[in-house]
This record gives C-alpha cells, sequence and structure tokens, in this order.
C-alpha cells in the first residue's frame, strides 16, 4: 500500500502532488506510462505518519561521495576551442614521391578533384579551396588557411602566426602528405625547398614548438602512425620537463598531452589505392562523409533501377535542411555517430571529443565513419586518446537502412526534379556542393514528394517501448547496468526513505536506452519535437542519473532555445523537464538569467487563467521552485526575478488550493528576499511577513515549514551556503522603534502560531527563525535569561529564605522598576518597554521548552541557542553581581520526586503582571526538566563543556533487574533514534572539550562559576538591562546605517553577510564600552558575544530536503505501488490475510458469546511489571510497557521477544497509554507518558528487515498538566478511520488532534476538576466520543457542536474512579464503563441518564475492565486487597446473559500485600487487553509474567 501523503493530499487539497508522497498521476503533460494503465485501484488504506517528512524531518538524504554524477559541462583544464586552422596539402600534383609505387588504375581523386584534369596549379588551387570548403561545411566560425604545397619557411611562419592568432585556444593543423614521402619512423614528416627539387623533413619537435598546445592534428598520408606515435613521446617528454623545471605550464597553456590527433592508417600501413574510391578517402570522410557513404554504399550494396555513383552524387537536397533527401541523411548520419560514440566511448571522453567544440566533434564524430570504410581495406585509422572500435557497432545497420530507403527513391527523384544534371560532376567542384537540385516543378507534371524516413520515429518508438517496459526496474551491477561513472554505483532512493531494505541498497538502474541522443537531435524536427519531450520528460523522471546522463548528452542548448518558442502546447513538458534540471544541477541558475530564460516561468506562475495550462496548480509549484533555484544564493537572479515580479506573483499563490504551490511560493519568497535588503523593504511595505505569519496556521506540515523558512530568511537566516546574519535588513522606510517592533512581532507571533505544533520539522524551523532574533537582540534575551535564573534560585532554595541585602522577590521586579523608570514620564515608552521585554521572555520560555523536546533534532538545535545565551550571561556583567549565595551541586529540591510547582513565582514575575501568564509556566516539572538544575548547567558552560546528549531521564530505570542482560541495560539507555538524526549540537566555545580538560570539567562541575574579574560590583541589576539593552540598539543603528551604504553592488554575485558577532557586520561596541551615568568608570554590556563561537543563525536544511521532491519519480507508481515487486507482494499477502483473519473473526464471534474463554495459548514472562499492553490486530504481536518507560514487543505465538527499547519519558513518570496504528498494512506503536508526550516508532518487528528501530515522529500533545494528588498521566484514543487522535489526562481539556495536519483541532473543557482516565471513539464515522473521570463522571462529547455545548450526556451512577469506558461491540449506541469499586454499567445514549443493566462482579475492587471489540463479551479481573493478593480472580462476562462465561484465579506471584501501585498515575497492579480481532485476551501480572488465553470455540 502507497504512502499516506497521496491521501492526504486528496484529503486537504484539489491536487494530487505531495512532497511527503513519489508518486502523482498526471507528470509532465497529463499522461501516465503503460505500466500505470494495467494498475489495480489501490485500497482505500490510510497509513499515518508514514509519509516522506516523517522518515526524514526536513532533512536531504545523505550521499555517499562516490554518487557524484559527471560534471556535464566538462572539465575546464581539458576543454579545447578551436581558434583557426591550418590546411596544409603537400600534392606537388604529376611527380610520385619515391617510396610510392601507385597501382594503375590508382584512385586520383583530391577533395573530389581530378588533379590530372587541370593544369597542376589550378588543380591545387582547386583542391585547395574545395579543401576549405568541406571544412567550413563542418565548422563555419572559423577561419581556414590553406597552404598549398608550402616549403619549410613558409610552414614555419604560418605556423607560428596561426598561434599567434589563436592565444590560448586550439589549433587545428590538418596535414595531407599524398605528394611527399612517408613519415620517418622517428617522427617527421616532409615538405618542400623553395624550388621545389628537395623533399624537406620537418620533425614534429619543431611542429610542437611552432604551434604550442592545444591543438587538433590531422594526419592524412600513408604511415601516418609514425607521426601519432611519435607526437605522443615528443609530447610526454616536454611535458614531464615542464613540471620538472618550472612545475608545470604557464596560466592558460594546456599540457601536450591534451592534444588530439587523427590518424589516416597504422604506422605500418598504406592508405587504399582503390579507384572507386578518392584518394584522400581519410579527408573525405571526415569532411564530406554523406558523399563518401553514399559512394561506399553503391560499392557495396547492388540496388535496383541501376543506380550508378553518378546519380548518387546528384541526390537532391541541401545538408542544412532536413525536409530534403540530403539534409535528412546528414541529421540521421549526425544522430547515429553521436549515439555509438555515446554507447561505446567513456562518458568523460565522450564529453570532452563531442560536446566542447563544433569541429573537434564533427571531425570525431565522422571519424567514425572513416574507421568503418577504411578497415575494408586494411587500413586502420587511429586517435589519440585512443578510442574503442566502432565498425561492428549495430546502429550501423540502421544507417545503411536510411541509405537504402533513400536510394529507392532517386530515380523517381532525378526524373521529376528538373535543373539536376545526368552528366558526372565537374573535375572542379566534384560531387561536394551545399544545395542540388531544384524545388522547381515543370507545368505540366507534379514533382515528386518524397518520403521521410522512418528512422526516427522508429527510434522514438524503441525510446517509448524501454521506458514503459522497465525502464523504472533496477538490477544488479554488471553489462546491462547503469555505468559507475554515470551514478550507477547506487540507487537514487536512500536507505529508509521510502522503505528501501539493505538488499535494495545493492541495485542499480538499468543501462540507458541506446535511442537517447537521437532523441536530442529529433528535438530540432518540428513535428516530433513534443513526442520527444514527453519521452524525454519521462526519462528524466526516472531520477538525477537520467538527468545527469540527459545533460551530458548535450541538451542543455536545445531546451533553453525551446524557452524561445511560443508554443502552448510545449509549456507542461518544458516546465517539468526544467525543474528536474535544476533539481539535480543549480549551477544552471546563471545560464537562465543571462539567457533571460528564466522569465519563461515567471510569465507561467503570473497567468492567472488556469484553463491555459494542464494541472496548472502543479506547473506553476515547478515554475515557483525553478524561479527559486534562479534566485539562490544569486543577488543577481534575486534582482531579475523581483523585476519580473515573480514577488508578486508567489504572495498572490500563496493563498492558493493546492498545497505544493502555497509551499513552493512560500519558498521562492525565502530565496528571493534571502540576504537582500531592497526586496525585504519592498516585501515589507506590502505586508508579506503578516501574511505568512497567518500561514502558520496552514494544513500542510510542508507549507508551514516553508513559511517558518521564509520568515526565517526574511530574519536573517542564510537560504543559500552563506552564514547568515544582519535580521531584515535595514529597513531605512521604518521607524528605528518601529523596525525593533516588527521584528519581535515576526519572531513572537510565529512562535505562538506553532509552539505546539506536532511535526517536529516544523518545530526545528520554528528554532531556525528564534535563533536569528537571538543572535540580533542577544542583550534582551541575557536579560530574560537573567530574570530566569534568579527565579529558578528563588524557588529552588524556598520562598522563605532571605538574604543580606535583598529578597529574591525584589531582584527582579526592584530591576525592572529601575529600569523602566529611566524612561521617565513617558507612559508610552514604559509600558511599549515592557511588553517588549515580555515578549522576549515568553520566547526564551519556548525556547527552553524546546531543549527538552522527544525529538532529539529538535531538542539538540534549541541546546545549541539556549547554551548561546548562557554563555552571552555568563560574559555580561550579570555575573559580576553576587546577590545570592551559590548552591551545592547535590542540591534537591523539596517536594515529592523533585516535583515542584513554579505557577506561583511565573505570575509574581513583574513581567507577567500586566500580561496573561504563559500556560506552559505551570508545570515545569515536566516541561522544564532540563532547566532543574541551572548551576549545574552554567557550570559546564564556564568550562567550556557542552552539553552531555543524554541525562538521568534516559538513564535505565534503577534498580536494573537482575533478568536484564548487559545489551538489555544498553539497549534501553536512551530512546530509539529518528532515522535521519543528523541535527548536531555547536557549543558557543571555540575551544571545544578534550581529554587532557577531564580534570578541569571536574572542577568546573563541582564550583561555582567565575566571575570575569575580582573585582567587585559597584554598579545595579538595572544599569546592567539598560546597558544590554541600548547595545542592542546600537546594534540596529550600525546595521541601518551599514545596509544603507554598503548594499551589494549588481554585480555581485554570492552575498551573505557572515562572521562576525554583531549580526553579519562588526558589533559597534566591540572597541568601546557603555559607561552607566551614576556609576564611574563600570564596562558592562557592549561587545556582548565577543570572543564566543557565531553558532547563529542556526542553518535550516529544509529547501534542499523540498528540492529532492523534484528528483523523485512522479510519473511512475512507487516501488510499493508497483504490481510484481517485493514491497507490492507483500502487502497485497497482507491485505488478503487480513481479510481472511476478518472473516473468521466474525463466524467465531458469535459462538464466543456462549462459550468458555479458558483454552491456554501462551505464556510471556517480561521485565518488571507489564502495566499496559497492546495486541495487533493482524500479527502475533504483543507490546508490553512496564512500570517506568521500557517497552518489549513479542511473537506470542513462537514466545520471543522481538524488540525491547527506552520511552525515553523522565523519571518519576509512567507510558500510561499504548497504541498500535497502520495495523492493516504494518504496524507503529504510539505511546503516551505521563510527561505530556506522544511518542511513534516504527520498524520494531526486526524479522521483516525493515531497518532499525526509529522513532518516527513526537510532540507535547498536553502542556496544561494539572497537579492532582492522584493522576491518570495520560490518555489516549485513536480513531484510525479518521485519523483523530483524542488526547487527556491530568487535564482539564479534551485536546483533538488531526494526524493529516498535525495539528491540534479542538480543545474542550471537561467542565471537571479530576482527571480523565478513560476515553473512547466510536470506530464508524461518528464525531462523539466518552470520557470518563476519576471522580466518576462518565460524559459524552460531542465534537461537531460548539465547545460551551459539546457535553451532550453526563452520567453519574459511578462514585470511584472510572477505569475504563468501551462502545457496545455490537449494538450502536451503547457502552460500557466500568469503576474501581466494581461497578458495570451498560449505557443508552439515546436513553434515559440511568443505566440499561448493571453488574456488580467484585465487591472488594475492580483491577482492569475491557470489552472486546468483535464480540458481545467483557472481562473484569479483581483488585488485589490485604486480604487477598496472591490470586486475582478474573471473569469473562457476555453482555447479554446473566452469568458468567469463565471464571478464572490467577496467582499473582506475590509474597506480600503491595503497599502502593507500580505506578503513581496506574491505579493497578496488573494489566488486561483483549485481541482486537481474535477470541483472545492478554493478562498480565505482578511478577511479569503474560498470559495469553482464548476461547474454546469448539
Amino acid at each position: 500500500m502507497g504512502s499516506d501523503a497521496l491521501t492526504e493530499r486528496a484529503w486537504g487539497s484539489t491536487s494530487t502532488s505531495d512532497p511527503s508522497s513519489t508518486r502523482t498521476t498526471n507528470g509532465a503533460h497529463g499522461l501516465r506510462t503503460a505500466s500505470d494503465v494495467t494498475l489495480p485501484d489501490p485500497t482505500p488504506i490510510i497509513p499515518y505518519w508514514s509519509a516522506k517528512r516523517h522518515l526524514t524531518c526536513g532533512n536531504p538524504a545523505p550521499r555517499s561521495s562516490s554518487a557524484r554524477l559527471f560534471p556535464w559541462r566538462g572539465s575546464a583544464p581539458g576543454k579545447l576551442k578551436t581558434a583557426n586552422a591550418a590546411l596544409v596539402l603537400c600534392l606537388n600534383i604529376d611527380v610520385d614521391p619515391p617510396d610510392i609505387i601507385k597501382t594503375n588504375p590508382c584512385a586520383a581523386l583530391e577533395c573530389w578533384v581530378n588533379p590530372h584534369s587541370l593544369p597542376s596549379h589550378k588543380a591545387l588551387e582547386a583542391i585547395g579551396s574545395n579543401l576549405q570548403h568541406q571544412f567550413e561545411g563542418l565548422s563555419l566560425k572559423i577561419p581556414y588557411k590553406p597552404i598549398l604545397d608550402p616549403s619549410y619557411e613558409d610552414l614555419r611562419r604560418f605556423c607560428i602566426t596561426l598561434r599567434k592568432q589563436a592565444k590560448d585556444e586550439t589549433v587545428c593543423f590538418y596535414y595531407n602528405g599524398h605528394g611527399v614521402p612517408k613519415p620517418t619512423p622517428s617522427g617527421e614528416l616532409w615538405c618542400f625547398n623553395r624550388n621545389y627539387t628537395q623533399y624537406i623533413p620537418v620533425s614534429l619537435m619543431e611542429v610542437q614548438t611552432w604551434l604550442g598546445s592545444p591543438g587538433v592534428y590531422i594526419w592524412d598520408c600513408s604511415a601516418a602512425g609514425h607521426l601519432l606515435n611519435n607526437f605522443i613521446v615528443f609530447a610526454e617528454r616536454r611535458d614531464q620537463d615542464a613540471f620538472t623545471t618550472r612545475g608545470g605550464y604557464a596560466d592558460g597553456m594546456q599540457p601536450y598531452m591534451n592534444s588530439l590527433q587523427l590518424a589516416a592508417c597504422a604506422a605500418h600501413e598504406q592508405l587504399p589505392t582503390c579507384p572507386e574510391l578518392p584518394a584522400d578517402v581519410f579527408t573525405s570522410c571526415l569532411t564530406s562523409p554523406i558523399d563518401i557513404a553514399l559512394r561506399y554504399f553503391i560499392m557495396t550494396h547492388h540496388l535496383p533501377n541501376n543506380i550508378t555513383p553518378d546519380m548518387v552524387m546528384q541526390l537532391p537536397g541541401d545538408l542544412k535542411d532536413r525536409r530534403t533527401p540530403l539534409g535528412e541523411l546528414n541529421w540521421i548520419f549526425t544522430a547515429i555517430t553521436d549515439t555509438i560514440a555515446w554507447t561505446t566511448f567513456p562518458r568523460d571522453v565522450f564529453t570532452r571529443l563531442y560536446r566542447s567544440d563544433l569541429l573537434i566533434a564533427s571531425l570525431f564524430r565522422n571519424f567514425l565513419l572513416a574507421e568503418r570504410i577504411m578497415k575494408n581495406y586494411h587500413c586502420t585509422p587511429q586517435t589519440h586518446p585512443p578510442l574503442p572500435a566502432t565498425n561492428t557497432h549495430q546502429l550501423w545497420a540502421a544507417w545503411d537502412l536510411a541509405l537504402d530507403t533513400c536510394l529507392r527513391q532517386l530515380p523517381e527523384l532525378l526524373a521529376k526534379t528538373p535543373g539536376v544534371s545526368s552528366s558526372p560532376p565537374s573535375p572542379v567542384t566534384g560531387a561536394r556542393s551545399g544545395q542540388r537540385g531544384s524545388s522547381s516543378a515543370p507545368h505540366n507534371e507534379k514533382p515528386y514528394q518524397y518520403v521521410p524516413s522512418r528512422f526516427f520515429t522508429d527510434q522514438l518508438t524503441a525510446f517509448e517501448v524501454w521506458i514503459s517496459r522497465g525502464g523504472s526496474a533496477l538490477t544488479k551491477r554488471g553489462p546491462l547496468s547503469l555505468p559507475v561513472q554515470n551514478g550507477g554505483d547506487r540507487c537514487d532512493t536512500p536507505d529508509g526513505v521510502n522503505g528501501a531494505t539493505t538488499s535494495d541498497a545493492d541495485l542499480v538502474p538499468r543501462k540507458p536506452p541506446d535511442q537517447l541522443p537521437i532523441v536530442l537531435q529529433v528535438l530540432l524536427s518540428q513535428p516530433h519535437r513534443l513526442r520527444a519531450l514527453i519521452l524525454l520528460s519521462q526519462f528524466v523522471d526516472l531520477g538525477p542519473w537520467a538527468v545527469n546522463l540527459v545533460l551530458t548528452i548535450g541538451i542543455f542548448p536545445y531546451i533553453s532555445k525551446l524557452l524561445q518558442a511560443a508554443g502552448q502546447d510545449l509549456r507542461p513538458v518544458l516546465i517539468f523537464i526544467w525543474a528536474r534540471i535544476l533539481a539535480v544541477d543549480p549551477s544552471v541558475q546563471v545560464d537562465l538569467y543571462n539567457t533571460g530564460g528564466f522569465k519563461y516561468f515567471a510569465n507561467v506562475l503570473a497567468t492567472q487563467e488556469d484553463n491555459e495550462l494542464p494541472n496548472s496548480s502543479e506547473h506553476k509549484a515547478m515554475c515557483a521552485f525553478i524561479l527559486s533555484a534562479v534566485a539562490r544564493d544569486f543577488y543577481n537572479g534575486q534582482m531579475a526575478c523581483w523585476r519580473e515580479r515573480v514577488f508578486d506573483a508567489c504572495s498572490e499563490r500563496l493563498e492558493e488550493g493546492d498545497f505544493l504551490l502555497r509551499q513552493w511560493s512560500a519558498l521562492c519568497i525565502a530565496q528571493i528576499w534571502d540576504s537582500n535588503d531592497e526586496v525585504k523593504v519592498y516585501g515589507v511595505d506590502r505586508g508579506i511577513q503578516d501574511k505568512l505569519i497567518l500561514m502558520l496556521s496552514d494544513d500542510s506540515p510542508e507549507v508551514r515549514s516553508a513559511v517558518l523558512y521564509a520568515l526565517s530568511t526574511f530574519m536573517g537566516a542564510a537560504g543559500g551556503k552563506g552564514q547568515g546574519g544582519s535580521g531584515t535588513g535595514t529597513q531605512y522606510q521604518l521607524e528605528e522603534r518601529i523596525h525593533f517592533r516588527m521584528e519581535v512581532a515576526v519572531a513572537t507571533g510565529a512562535t505562538l502560531a506553532v509552539r505546539d505544533d506536532a511535526s517536529p520539522m516544523v518545530r526545528k524551523e520554528l528554532l531556525v527563525l528564534i535563533s536569528c532574533l537571538v543572535r540580533e537582540w542577544r542583550g534582551h534575551f541575557v536579560v530574560c535569561a537573567w530574570m530566569y535564573w534568579e527565579e529558578d534560585r528563588r524557588w529552588r532554595t524556598g520562598d522563605s529564605c532571605a538574604y543580606s541585602h535583598h529578597t529574591e522577590d525584589e531582584v527582579t521586579a526592584q530591576a525592572l522598576a529601575e529600569w523602566l523608570d529611566g524612561f521617565g514620564d513617558d507612559e508610552g515608552a514604559r509600558e511599549e518597554n515592557r511588553v517588549l521585554l515580555s515578549s522576549f521572555f515568553t520566547i526564551f520560555v519556548v525556547l527552553i521548552e524546546l531543549t527538552i523536546d522527544p525529538y532529539h533534532e529538535v531538542a539538540t538545535l534549541a541546546q545549541t541557542v539556549m547554551d548561546y545565551i548562557f554563555a552571552l550571561l555568563l560574559a555580561s556583567p550579570f555575573a559580576r553581581l553576587d546577590l545570592v549565595p551559590p548552591l551545592p551541586v547535590d542540591y534537591k529540591p523539596a517536594g515529592i520526586n523533585g516535583v515542584h510547582s513554579r505557577a506561583g513565582s511565573t505570575q509574581s514575575s513583574p513581567l507577567m503582571q500586566h500580561t496573561q501568564p504563559s500556560p506552559s509556566l505551570s508545570r515545569p516539572t515536566n516541561t522544564l526538566r532540563r532547566t532543574s538544575s541551572f548551576v549545574n548547567t552554567l557550570r559546564h558552560l564556564a568550562g567550556g563543556i557542552p552539553f552531555p546528549s543524554t541525562d538521568d531521564a534516559r538513564a535505565p530505570p534503577s534498580p536494573v533487574p537482575s533478568s536484564l542482560s548487559r545489551s538489555d541495560v544498553l539497549i534501553a539507555s536512551r530512546p530509539p533514534s529518528p532515522n535521519f538524526n543528523v541535527a548536531q549540537y555547536a557549543s558557543p566555545y571555540s575551544r571545544p572539550p578534550t581529554p587532557s580538560r577531564d580534570k578541569e570539567r571536574e572542577r568546573d562541575l563541582n564550583s561555582p562559576p567565575v566571575s570575569p574579574t575580582a573585582v567587585p560590583a559597584n554598579f545595579l541589576p538595572s544599569h546592567v538591562m539598560e546597558a544590554l539593552v541600548e547595545e542592542d540598539m546600537v546594534r540596529l543603528r550600525a546595521r541601518r546605517r551599514g545596509g544603507a551604504h554598503g548594499r551589494r553592488s549588481a554585480g555581485s554575485g554570492l552575498g551573505h553577510g557572515g562572521g562576525s558577532a554583531g549580526g553579519g557586520m562588526n558589533s559597534p561596541c566591540e572597541s568601546t564600552f557603555s559607561m552607566d551615568s551614576n556609576v564611574s568608570n563600570v564596562p558592562l554590556g557592549c561587545g556582548t558575544g565577543n570572543g564566543l563561537r557565531d553558532v547563529l543563525p542556526l542553518k535550516s536544511s529544509f529547501f534542499a530536503w523540498c528540492c529532492e521532491y523534484f528528483t523523485e519519480p512522479q510519473m511512475r507508481q512507487t516501488e510499493a505501488d508497483e504490481p510484481g515487486s517485493v514491497q507490492y507482494n507483500y502487502q497485497v499477502w497482507r491485505q488478503q490475510r487480513n481479510e481472511q483473519v476478518i472473516t473468521e473473526t466474525q463466524k467465531q464471534a458469535i459462538v464466543a458469546e456462549s462459550s468458555r474463554w479458558d483454552r491456554p495459548v501462551a505464556n510471556l514472562h517480561v521485565n518488571n511489571h507489564p502495566l499496559c499492553m497492546a495486541m495487533h490486530a493482524y500479527d502475533p504481536h504483543l507490546v508490553v510497557a512496564n512500570d517506568t518507560d521500557m517497552i518489549s514487543v513479542w511473537d506470542w505465538t513462537q514466545r520471543k521477544r522481538l524488540n525491547y527499547f527506552c520511552n525515553g519519558n523522565p523519571k518519576g513518570t509512567s507510558i500510561t497509554s499504548l497504541q498500535v496504528i497502520n495495523q492493516d498494512v504494518g504496524g507503529i506503536i504510539m505511546t503516551g507518558a505521563a510527561d505530556g508526550i506522544v511518542r511513534l516508532y516504527r520498524n520494531y518487528d526486526a524479522t521483516l528487515n525493515q531497518g532499525p528501530l526509529q522513532m518516527v515522529s513526537s510532540f507535547r500533545a498536553l502542556h496544561e498538566m494539572i497537579q492532582v494528588r492522584r493522576g491518570s498521566g495520560l490518555v489516549l484514543d485513536w480513531k484510525q478511520s479518521g485519523g483523530t487522535l483524542l488526547i487527556g489526562g491530568d487535564s482539564r481539556i479534551i485536546r483533538v488532534w488531526d494526524a493529516h495536519t498535525e495539528t491540534q483541532v479542538l480543545d474542550l473543557d471537561t467542565n471537571c476538576e479530576s482527571s480523565v482516565t478513560s476515553i473512547t471513539s466510536d470506530q464508524g464515522s461518528s464525531s462523539t466520543f466518552i470520557v470518563g473521570f476519576a471522580d466518576g463522571l462518565v460524559k459524552v462529547f460531542d465534537r461537531r457542536l460548539e465547545e460551551e455545548d459539546a457535553i451532550v450526556r453526563s452520567y453519574h451512577d459511578h462514585h470511584s474512579w472510572v477505569q475504563n469506558v468501551k462502545y457496545h461491540p455490537r449494538v450502536s449506541g451503547q457502552f460500557l464503563s466500568a469503576s474501581l469499586a466494581g461497578e458495570i454499567r451498560l449505557w443508552d445514549i439515546r436513553g434515559p441518564d440511568k443505566a440499561a443493566q448493571s453488574w456488580d462482579l467484585h465487591h472488594a475492587g475492580l483491577a482492569t475492565f475491557d470489552v472486546h471489540s468483535q464480540t458481545g463479551v467483557f472481562a473484569t479481573t479483581s483488585a488485589l486487597t490485604p486480604a487477598n493478593f496472591r490470586h486475582q480472580r478474573l471473569m469473562i462476562h457476555s453482555i447479554s446473559e446473566s452469568s458468567p462465561l469463565s471464571t478464572l484465579s490467577l496467582p499473582t506471584g506475590l509474597n506480600m500485600y503491595p503497599s502502593r501501585s507500580p505506578s503513581p498515575y496506574i491505579p493497578r497492579h496488573t494489566s488486561f487487553a483483549f485481541h482486537p480481532m481474535e477470541m483472545l485476551y492478554a493478562v498480565g501480572q505482578s511478577d511479569g509474567s503474560v498470559k495469553i488465553t482464548g476461547c474454546k470455540l469448539t
């Protein structure tokens, strides 16, 4: 079954693309692949907390260093660009060289000119002219210089001139030595003296000296291999000497070994003399491949209609016009040779030879034809670098077919195309011509209609077949897999993200289809373009490796030009492909900016008409992503997007119904105003920051995270690679105080909106935002830390303790009053500063809560921020105020189990006199656990020791039972880690702790913090407050001045401030001190933060995580949804097995209502007291929680423990609720503990090889935990069908959480002073639920009504703790309840307030009560009493019968009566749980034994 993300999206919005999922149904152009069409309808099963965000928490997947993709732009050191060319012809017509014996007849044509048909000097000129034209057909931009029969001096002069003109670029040197002797074995070629009476040898050493490096050398002569081999020897020698003597070449000059060579034959071979071929067959193949290919085809194939070589040379058309026969053949030839090279050569060689320079690419492309033809004449053309043989490649058969198809139409073409002469070509022009024939027809006859080749159509079909028939499949490494150099060393899906197992990681993508370069050529054709783009989009959808392959082939220039096309039909597919390209290689942002291509996407994003674009919202989201990538870390891109009104378009899209568009609109805004003062000013003028804050109530966690990311970049966090800082910039249009208030309001509004968010990803982004405020307004946070510190010491020592100078109540209040008195009679300023400091204090308290967040990453990041504040506090003058004596390290606050309420101290805080107290401060025992030892905290920081990663709450329970093995103790040391636990703590001190400082650390832990100076303080706390606050304002003024005068220029590239402690600039007070007016020469807080590491603001990885969405497949099913895959087959098996279980249990449920329930099934022994149990509905799994924080998972059929782990709730609390959710598709364990936190775990069954046990998510479900003498902790009820989580317990509210949105949707007042003890909801579509209370009340709530009317029924028959309430399994509208007094009642919601039926089964008290969810049976166990504690009475009773079905006496294993319950939150010693489906139940006893018993159905 697929991820829940698709269902979540359908539930919350109208589109079906979700970054939480890797599936989309529409793709780039509303198309579905062939494999999608045959898929069955998915079963509507909703697995919650299983989306990508839950497995990654906004962290991008780690990539190994070996997984880097090949650089498609080519390596800069070896890149070649041809500047000019020398065409050296040493023919000496009519004079044969002495070492050559020619046959008769013999090959004569040179550049398609017969040199003996003209006078020798005219023939030489004609040959030189033709050769120049042939080279110009390869590349017109290069000047070619024919050098005809040169002397030694001329050759030297021309070569030196060429190098001067080329500077550091490449020189092409062509040498035709058909009229001179063969090169010597020592590496000498030949030219002439001035009188042409002697052959003059020219050493290649000299040629290298003249031409320098780099160069492209073409050797067309017999024994050309001598030149190639000796050139390499000389080049290696030169390069070695240069590196030995001079340490390398000067800048711009490349090694001689970087030069390229093409030789006509090997050193021992002679050029072919076949009269049917030209004498310069090698040159003909390189410069006029179509002509020689046609001639060669006629020579080797027999065609009908007596087609002759002369007829072939008259094939009409233009090489540049693909609609003509000649142009089409040239087009096909280019595609085929490109494909042969792509599929044969290494990727780096292909990129260097075929994608660096047009002339070099044409020469090496045509070289493949030369190799094919000349090897048939016992010549072996050679190259440097050496290339694999390609003359037998299978695609040559496709080339022959294309030639055959074309030439069969030749007689008709020649007969009906006037102006085409059937006579042989002239000796001067030969067969080379740019255009042949005429398109005009005779007046009395229509011209012949040329039938185009089906080559490209067939190749596209083959490409489509490859994609639709397993293109996305993975395979083992081998000849049919993707080469390693293109990302074939791993699968693009990281382990654990989408359920990939260890065996999946050994699989790699398949070898790409051979037709990929042909698809690139098809983009040039208008008729095939749309189909080619659609296929290309389906290919790049396979993953980053596919995008890299496409870029390496050279699609980028073509896809860039297509942005200038006006066709509406190309829009969707172009947007899709460009999104994939930018997701894989963000560096193309510069190309999009330089060419103006980004305007294409800006126009689409701004379009209001949705009917112009299919799947409009999704494609606009892609445009927003593309534009955000253009603006990221690129100032020019930011300003260009701003000028194109992209910022405005994104702000308008923030209210769209599609969540993906909202998400990327916010992210695009974040990148445009990242470190850009002008855009931030523009955004503030339009109130964008306020609009974003209102979006923090969005249903999508991804949108909320994106909004926080945008606000963080607004507040100074780095959106790219920089450090960040500088707050909201200059904001020169605002007054100074308004600017200050705006920054505080943004952070406060965001903090209050998402502090209780259930998604740890959202809470992480909130911390980034808070860290920006801490960096810029550190003085205010130091003040808050000092006030909190003083209050903390007060409640630790007791309110009655007084000191010699001040009572603790007076310290903070007096300091605040004196500070406010400094504003004189300005009541407005007094109130404003009080409110602002109160806002800082609110954020500070939330930050403290986040330091003990149950999700490890969130807590780690919060500790980094908080420790930075503490370090500032130690460095501030507050540390010199010795107002109270330090406390001993072993000091313990008064109270049971260390419990001490700070509600009173918080309400008496001077900050809270005119503001509503924060509810989070009412129970610091749980929420502020980490601050219970401020002394140790500050001492750690004083010694530069970072906080330890574990604390006493995560230690194993003490004492450790002897039955626990050492491995159990290690496992239980801390709760399971999330999948991607990548957050790292950053100490505020630059000196990291080392082993040599162990003694120093011990000394720090056992001594109070040392004051910065031994001079006693003679200033007051209010003076310090004034100095710190003023320092913040001075820093703001400096930022406003510095930003106004030091803005980045438009030409700057990456621009992020950072590195200094002053928020992107030096602190204005680093070299000065604030002097208090009342106390002379007392340095106060200026320069706060100097000497500390610049660890703030925090760095977010959310944008990179969101970008991964565009590297994941969207057009095909996920592996789990692909029929035939292992995951798919497993889920199909589960579904069938589950249906079979349901069918069987429905039959058994009828019999079980009248049968005995005493059939023994299994006995297990677990550690400690099994106080909470839950059984899986379909798998034989039993989850048991003990009286502290340990959870064990058992396979009760095998009597085997599957897992054992720590829940992580604080010492002194217990796990009070246990559920298994998503049981249809596997299972996730959900726990609720008395600390108010819900935690979820996956992969608890190690036998399935799904990976290690991991925490999926965790969040604080209840903040307002009230102090009661006997509490119930946290009570939860999970409704799988609606994804609803009901939370109650030691609280006066019942909170309703929505698993779809991971937000609290409703708080219902219980109207009761006692704790909630049980909650149950109807598993149907009803919105009602039933709640039992500790005082015996039972209430029925309806979530659809207003809060004051939500309680629709109340029942008062019970007079003691309601142990459980359960709906009647067979009768709608009825439910049962039981109290600890032993009273059991059956209620009818539709009837009167009196019970419909009553049972009193245990006069001495009841311990547990449960109702089977499938059959009309309930069970009770008796309470343990001093008179009867060795045995416990278990009764299984039918709801419809008066007598019990079974009564069992179970031994408890106790030797003495326990004086109190194992847990203060659970008023019982044993536990009981029915199986959700089968006719089974489990009973947990005090001795750690669990008995599973069943019903006797026969």
